[in-house]
């Protein structure tokens, strides 16, 4: 008997769960008695769903629901990757890919190019920030999510495309013609000098060239001349772990332990030592870390830091200490499957979240104070696990108006940038540009005059939300002229507001105009003009005394981060 359509698929998934069941069936161990009398229960109700649901049902989309059930009550990053979502996967291990280049995203109703990298494809064909894909070789967008345009993007490289632009600021639409190219994105989009003697590195992922590509930066910057080092993780969520004890292995000596991992399979625990002779093991090392600094991140600078190596300077890191590996499952998908945790030399682990004991309202919370443990780095310092790397140096991040916040919300700053490259040919360098005050008036004038932009305050829907209360436990009558003042007090005032804030919008809004025109490498150099905790780091780097005395001991975190 032949088995056909989505009747047959169904019945062959079950008769595969079934085998399973029964396989698991002939052990004797109570464990697998769990499993094989759990999996007869998971084929039963699929078979009566089958027979009895009152609509047809997609046996495929609802096995991948229950998949993605099951893992979520585990942790985030035990994920299963389907067949069409191994291109997406193996973008984000190797940072490659055959497509155009460039960022898209969904404005309004429509999907945008929301950044060219400079150098590919859509760059060499004249794309821009803000352009309106309309058709991708005929294939309209209309009503098309941004995965499916992606999708539409990606493919075999060498392969023509034409691409239909609405562009904004001009009356006709225009056709781009391009090829598609293996695109590889750099780990390492900027790296420069800072200071004479201060050389800087920008490191944001971890792929299989991220190593070479730090190296590469060092050995150029050493020839500049530089005598000490910025490596900026800040925003790096991680990646590959062999990438991670590489580029430590840049500035420690051989032998020296960078990092272990301990899970169940104890044979698959190991411990990770430098094995190379470094670059250079004695040039003073800034590490600049922030909430957005996970895994690989951690394993990089909590391994600088519990080695004494250099000094760590920002925010508190996010605290990932979990080991992911990928299994190959059937029908080309896989599984990525937390399998260890991960301890930096000083024996600490920096994961921040239980996910092994879950609230009753099955939230996740942090590892408790009483399970806190503290240990030491090489030269004695005081370092603590269970919540992330903290810096050698807190430096406080900057925070945005919720004015700002809205604006950028909105496409304000994106808008405005658009419609101002598309009518002017050049800016000044990423160092040199910034927004006059006549320009910012233009600026101010755009968003008066949009209609898709919106000032909402939250402090002002909570204060409706305790009027209300207020009202129905009828307390509101003996407050109404206290409720009144702090009401025209936080009520947002949009020509006052601007006023208040005008240097920090006038900053986005010079950041977003200079990536129109420097890109990528552009916007990360404008970004550090000001920047709170590079400065920092440059002062700590240019004062020896302070730089050594925070990795002897003798200047402690209380002196440091009063």
């Amino acid at each position: 008997m032949k088995l056909r359509g989505k009747r047959g698929a169904i019945w062959m998934l079950a008769i595969l769960l079934f085998c399973s069941a029964a396989f698991f069936g002939f052990s004797r161990d109570e464990r697998n008695f769990e499993i094989s009398k759990n999996l007869n229960i998971y084929y039963t109700m699929f078979r009566e769903l089958n027979l009895f649901y009152v609509d047809e049902i997609d046996p495929g989309d609802l096995v991948k629901k229950s998949m993605d059930a099951m893992l979520k009550t585990l942790d985030p990053y035990t994920t299963y990757i389907s067949e069409s979502d191994i291109e997406d996967f193996k973008l984000m291990t190797t940072g490659e890919y055959a497509g155009i280049g460039a960022l898209i995203s969904k404005h309004k109703d429509e999907v945008i190019i929301a950044e060219p990298y400079e150098g590919f494809p859509a760059y060499k064909a004249g794309l821009k920030a803000g352009d309106v894909m309309l058709e991708i070789n005929g294939t309209s967008t209309k009503d098309k999510s941004t995965d499916d345009v992606s999708n539409l993007l990606k493919g075999q490289p060498n392969v023509p495309l034409t691409i239909k632009i609405k562009r904004p600021g001009v009356k006709k639409t225009m056709d781009k013609k391009l090829v598609r190219e293996k695109i590889q994105l750099k780990s390492v989009p900027y790296y420069g000098m800072i200071t004479d003697s201060i050389g800087y590195i920008h490191l944001n992922q971890f792929t299989n060239k991220s190593a070479g590509e730090v190296k590469n930066a060092l050995k150029e910057l050493k020839v500049q001349n530089a005598k000490s080092i910025v490596l900026d993780l800040r925003g790096n969520p991680g990646g590959l772990l062999d990438q991670a004890i590489e580029i430590t292995n840049l500035f420690v000596n051989k032998g020296e332990d960078i990092v272990s991992t301990k899970g169940k399979v104890s044979k698959w625990d190991k411990s990770y030592k430098a094995t190379k002779s470094p670059l250079d093991s004695e040039i003073p090392i800034a590490v600049l870390v922030n909430r957005g600094s996970a895994s690989a991140s951690e394993i990089v600078s909590g391994a600088i830091q519990d080695l004494d190596r250099g000094v760590v300077l920002g925010n508190r890191t996010f605290g990932k200490g979990l080991v992911q590996t990928t299994r190959n499952l059937t029908y080309n998908t896989k599984l990525k499957v937390t399998t260890a945790k991960y301890y930096i030399p000083s024996g600490r682990c920096i994961q921040a979240l239980d996910y092994s004991n879950r609230n009753e309202d099955g939230s996740v919370g942090k590892v408790a104070d009483s399970l806190i443990t503290e240990y030491h780095t090489k030269n004695g310092r005081s370092v603590y696990d269970g919540g992330g790397i903290l810096p050698d140096i807190k430096v406080d991040a900057d925070t945005y108006s919720i004015l700002s916040l809205n604006m950028i919300r909105d496409f304000m700053f994106f808008d405005f940038a658009t419609l101002y490259a598309n009518k002017t040919e050049s800016i000044e360098s990423a160092k040199e540009f910034k927004v006059s005050d006549d320009l910012f008036n233009e600026f101010v004038e755009f968003v008066k005059e949009s209609k898709d932009f919106t000032y909402k305050s939250e402090s002002t829907e909570i204060l409706k939300a305790l009027k209300k209360s207020a009202k129905e436990e009828k307390n509101f009558d003996i407050s109404t002229d206290e409720f009144d003042a702090l009401e025209a007090k936080l009520a947002p005032n949009l020509d006052r507001d601007i006023q208040r804030f005008k240097d920090e919008l006038k900053e986005l809004l010079a950041h977003e105009i200079v990536k129109r025109y420097h890109y990528q490498k552009g916007g990360i150099e404008f970004s550090l003009r000001d920047d709170k905790t590079l400065l920092r780091a440059i002062e700590v780097l240019e004062s020896n005394n302070e730089y050594v005395g925070i990795l002897d001991g003798s200047i402690g975190l209380h002196a440091i981060n009063k």
